[in-house]
């Protein structure tokens, strides 16, 4: 896809708005699981405000019907709400809050955490916040190269990165092939339908999803 064909894109290079920070090849991942939900009346959380130039973009992106809801420890940040953009305030580790939080708004479309990028921070919003999404919606972690990064909490291969732990998610994803009795199928087997691995980015897709059926049909070609 060119800079032309990406909405965002185009907004980003053109923007003189708030300021956003964001990696370039972000923006195509952006689009390509996002498209879907502009025109509609979406609830989008972002876990990190910064200068808020991204909940302007996704605005602008997502249209008159859209919520767009900030999450941030800044205090500060509380000042930049506009007609459809609200912000709150909290600490992205703190589990109460995010429980909290998860009460208060309902459930949403779109989670986006760029907010600390720490292991524990990765870790709990996701355990708290992907049960917030609905059925159909989209969580979506970015900036996972602090993975690797030490200052963060991270390491090649490092127990208890947040890419180690997405490792772990493909094996409950596929949950109902494992062949341990009883098969270890849990909740995000039940409700992962997929998981989509970019540089610095993980997408899940949230769907029900039940034991998979396999069929045949047509002619065989000869005996077997």
């Amino acid at each position: 896809m060119t800079e032309q064909d990406n909405p965002l894109t185009r907004y980003f290079l053109a923007n003189e708005g708030r300021l956003i920070h964001k990696w370039m090849h972000y923006f195509d991942v952006y689009h390509r699981h996002f498209e879907r939900f502009r025109g509609r009346p979406v609830t989008l959380i972002e876990f990190g405000v910064y200068h808020g130039g991204s909940l302007q973009m996704w605005k602008h992106y997502f249209g008159a019907g859209a919520r767009i809801l900030g999450v941030d420890i800044d205090p500060a940040c509380k000042t930049l709400e506009e007609d459809q953009i609200s912000v709150v305030i909290g600490d992205q580790e703190d589990r109460a809050f995010l429980a909290g939080l998860r009460e208060q708004i309902g459930p949403a479309d779109i989670v986006i955490d760029d907010g600390g990028h720490t292991m524990a921070q990765q870790i709990a919003t996701f355990e708290e916040m992907f049960p917030a999404v609905r059925d159909g919606g989209v969580y979506l972690v970015e900036d996972l190269h602090t993975s690797y990064w030490e200052e963060y909490g991270g390491g090649h291969r490092r127990p208890g990165t947040f890419i180690e732990y997405a490792k772990d998610l493909i094996d409950q994803l596929h949950g109902w092939h494992r062949r341990e009795e009883p098969a270890p199928v849990t909740a995000y087997t039940r409700r992962i339908r997929g998981m989509h691995v970019y540089d610095s980015v993980i997408v899940l897709d949230k769907e029900v999803v039940g034991p998979p059926d396999v069929q045949k049909s047509g002619t065989p070609s000869f005996d077997v």
